[in-house]
């Protein structure tokens, strides 16, 4: 089936409408669940005021975005556990490969876990030192009304919907702007069916990854130059 165009929302954001398919995404989903034995998700906390995450996260790569109350940082190992991140799925990096044009490989993917009533205010990517380098999101589970602006949070904002099997590229002049996800709207049980129908071990693991109506959310990142 051939892939919608991509569509530009703004310069350097890229929208790819189901860039995966119901294949691929089952496909990451058991390799996140694989990824999960090693990383559990955890809560992370905000810097100073130590107030619990709506979203719970994990890691896979070399590096990891954590937050807590000493700040936001990339570390090489988990916060809970102490052992290194596993590797980022391969899927993930086919699509960072395809859609990222960029000549080094990603450090980090942020996996982020959204329950109901789950949602990430507005906030900038901007802990990396390479900020030539995109950032690639990959949405599993439930659509998201995704909110983005501009480089600046008094900015006007703009809403999208974000289904399973999207991809998101942040890059560009558009690298640093301001974008969350307001809150989730649905999530298609065909994904669920179709594994249980062909593999009843992946439909397990699709449950352990995406929660009844919830929704997964992985970006890629480069954090150094190369």
């Amino acid at each position: 089936m051939q892939r919608p165009e991509p569509v530009e929302l703004a310069p350097g954001l890229i929208h790819h409408s189901g860039w995966l398919d119901a294949e691929a995404q089952q496909r990451l989903a058991a390799e996140l669940a694989a990824a999960l034995d090693l990383a559990p998700p955890y809560t992370p906390r905000m810097p100073r005021t130590d107030k619990p995450f709506s979203v719970r996260m994990t890691n896979c790569g070399p590096l990891g975005w954590v937050s807590d109350r000493a700040g936001y940082r990339y570390q090489p190992t988990h916060p809970e556990t102490g052992r290194p991140w596993p590797a980022i799925p391969a899927t993930a990096l086919r699509a960072w490969d395809a859609l990222g044009g960029y000549p080094a490989a990603p450090q980090a993917c942020l996996v982020n876990f959204y329950g109901a009533g789950a949602r990430m205010g507005l906030h900038q990517d901007r802990d990396e030192s390479d900020l030539a380098a995109p950032v690639v999101s990959l949405s599993l589970g439930a659509t998201a009304l995704f909110r983005y602006g501009g480089l600046k949070r008094s900015d006007p904002t703009r809403s999208i919907r974000l289904a399973a099997g999207d991809a998101l590229v942040i890059g560009g002049a558009s690298r640093l702007i301001h974008h969350g996800v307001d809150r989730l709207i649905d999530a298609p049980p065909q994904l669920f069916d179709a594994a249980q129908s062909q593999d009843g071990q992946l439909g397990v693991l699709l449950s352990r990854v995406l929660p009844a109506g919830g929704r997964c959310n992985l970006t890629l990142r480069r954090v150094t130059p190369p």
